[in-house]
């Protein structure tokens, strides 16, 4: 069984949901609290072991790659003035140099085009996927863990409302085994009333290399994009899917709700910005 070493992260949507703050800016680098949002998906798979980032972009798209890299003017005028602590915090965050890669997926034909836009860079190697909306803190060590265990295919998952299944792409339990269980069936955005369970794909992955061969079809789904879920669905009549339900909280941010919600949740888990926090929302409330 081999290590997961590298991690793909769509990152060339538009953010039409954010617009005006995403004509120019990436819907990725709108900051929770003070760091980008993809810094914070980054943090979440380099503290489970991650080795190398791969960024599937589009036009516009540059400003990340310049977040991942040495801004050699910003240093020197950091150490110049003294803010050290600034200075060693950027030099913590960097990520060595060849671990992370840039590829552009050119055309919005879907989550499946986008992850098959790294088959080069992952090579014939497990991987795993983060979408960089969703801010998932220790999802990826616990996925790991579960891929530890099973070998196979790991989805992350999560319980809803059954009256929200229609949402979301929703599998099937089989066999469980604690925190994990086996995923029999997937479906993407079934009908009211006929989702198989409220499991919900909820935005991390562990995938085998062979997924490309079949993403290379660019069969088209719902949407008309090429969709992820269906490609896993085809890889499942050759080879095991778990699902690994994840202990912890999981905020969207690519929803304008779920975004102010992030940035409320990882302020609160500031010490130097609680007790401040606490008190202006208090003050809002009245």
């Amino acid at each position: 069984m081999k290590r997961i070493r590298k991690a793909v992260l769509p990152v060339a949507g538009l953010g039409t949901r954010f617009l005006p703050a995403t004509k120019a800016v990436p819907k990725e680098m709108l900051t929770v609290v003070d760091r980008p949002v993809v810094q914070h998906v980054v943090d979440e798979a380099k503290a489970a072991g991650i080795e190398h980032f791969i960024f599937v972009t589009g036009r516009g798209k540059a400003v990340i790659e310049d977040h991942f890299d040495i801004a050699y003017e910003l240093d020197a005028t950091l150490q110049e003035r003294g803010k050290t602590a600034a200075f060693e915090e950027l030099k913590r965050d960097l990520p060595k140099a060849g671990q992370t890669s840039f590829t552009r997926q050119q055309a919005p034909l879907g989550l499946g085009h986008a992850v098959w836009c790294a088959r080069e860079i992952v090579g014939d190697e497990p991987f795993a996927v983060l979408l960089p909306d969703m801010l998932s803190p220790g999802c990826m060590g616990q996925m790991l863990a579960a891929y530890e265990q099973h070998g196979g295919n790991v989805i992350a998952v999560e319980e809803v409302k059954p009256e929200e299944t229609h949402q979301y792409g929703i599998v099937s339990v089989g066999e469980t085994y604690g925190q994990t269980f086996e995923i029999t069936g997937m479906v993407e955005k079934p009908k009211q009333g006929t989702a198989p369970s409220n499991f919900i794909i909820s935005g991390r992955y562990i995938l085998q290399p062979e997924v490309f061969s079949i993403l290379e079809h660019g069969k088209k789904g719902a949407g008309g994009e090429i969709q992820l879920t269906d490609a896993m669905i085809d890889l499942m009549a050759d080879q095991k899917f778990f699902g690994m339900r994840y202990e912890g909280k999981t905020y969207d941010t690519g929803s304008k709700i779920g975004f102010l919600t992030a940035n409320i949740a990882y302020g609160l888990q500031r010490p130097d910005l609680k007790d401040a926090l606490v008190a202006e929302i208090k003050a809002l409330l009245g």
